[in-house]
């Protein structure tokens, strides 16, 4: 076991097993040996890659899906254009590029980004160095200034999220934790106490035993958030994510290393963490929060309705294009989210 396993080994000891969501937000963020905060792990030579690291159509779509968004509305004044976990900041890059294509809007707006990790914020003001827009960095979504229109970009922000599980079983729900086996290794075990019956959504309740419920408060509580400020200022949300959009009964919680998964509990902080996006539950909460849904929509769907054919052909960049719209790529496992003000008209491709 690793420091940062032994340091979570003690932990438990000292105080009990910990959720799901505690280890989670241990293992990405622990500010010595997290995840996240130690490391660039996006592209070839880290675990994964991501949509704006397999082209620039991608980050170039989403600008202009933003700045579309912004027309349809009237072009409301001095918008903030925001993105959540912006990675490298290689959607920013290829999105303010693209915007360049809508000087009216470039010009007034400014750049926030909400990034916690010190490793890749570093990266991020690199690589925005020369954008020619005034650029921020923030934390936390609590801290977005919140008194302008709102032109926000999250695409695979809300699967690295912390969760909590919780397993049906003969007497009911129990939260699935993370304690210590009789070896000190790190290891799953249900919480004795049922989990209030009252707090299980209508659509779970007819799980089969053994099945699983799986939550995000925290991915509910930034759509809220930000559901509200484009209720109340105006603009637009487009979430991006890999997930499902009706109730499911398994377990989608994940470690992936060097492009392959690995074990969620062996050597926190050497591996991502991340579950499938619960789009239901997002909707509920954008809905709660006073804007508009849209969708979800499939990724390839999304991008085919904002020419990434004719950009493909452009760029010569047939391949790229494949690896985001097909089927048995990320065309349909991703998925797209969009929020924008109540009566406003439906964005391009929902």
């Amino acid at each position: 076991m690793n420091a940062l396993g032994q340091r979570i080994a003690a932990l438990i000891a000292a105080q009990g097993p910990i959720s799901i969501a505690e280890y989670m937000t241990l293992a990405l963020h622990d500010p010595l040996s997290g995840y996240y905060a130690t490391r660039d792990p996006f592209g070839a030579q880290g675990d994964f890659i991501t949509s704006p690291e397999i082209s620039q159509m991608f980050g170039e779509l989403i600008g202009l899906w933003l700045a579309q968004a912004w027309i349809d509305q009237g072009k409301p004044a001095r918008p903030r254009l925001v993105e959540l976990g912006p990675g490298r900041g290689t959607l920013m890059v290829d999105a303010l590029r693209a915007l360049k294509l809508v000087p009216e809007l470039r010009e007034q707006i400014e750049v926030t980004l909400v990034e916690m990790s010190p490793a890749l914020q570093r990266i991020q003001k690199e690589a925005l160095k020369d954008c020619g827009v005034p650029v921020q960095w923030v934390t936390n979504v609590a801290h977005v200034p919140q008194n302008r229109p709102l032109l926000l970009a999250a695409n695979e922000f809300f699967d690295a999220l912390p969760i909590r599980q919780y397993v049906k079983s003969g007497d009911g729900w129990h939260e699935r934790m993370v304690t210590a086996d009789a070896n000190g290794a790190l290891a799953f075990a249900l919480s004795p106490v049922p989990y209030p019956a009252a707090k299980i959504p209508a659509t779970r309740k007819d799980a089969p035993d053994g099945g699983v419920y799986e939550t995000c408060d925290a991915g509910a509580a930034i759509v809220q958030q930000i559901a509200q400020i484009i209720a109340k200022h105006g603009g637009a949300a487009l979430i991006v994510d890999y997930g499902y959009d009706a109730p499911g009964f398994g377990e989608t919680l994940q470690a992936v290393k060097g492009h392959g998964f690995a074990d969620v509990l062996r050597d926190p902080g050497a591996s991502d963490l991340s579950a499938h996006v619960d789009f239901e539950a997002l909707t509920e909460a954008a809905l709660r929060g006073g804007a508009a849904v849209n969708g979800p929509v499939e990724q390839g769907h999304l991008l085919l309705a904002l020419g990434i054919t004719q950009r493909a052909e452009r760029l010569g960049a047939q391949i790229a294009m494949e690896r985001l719209i097909l089927p048995q790529q990320m065309g349909t496992l991703f998925k797209a989210l969009a929020l924008v003000p109540d009566g406003s008209p439906a964005p391009t491709g929902f």
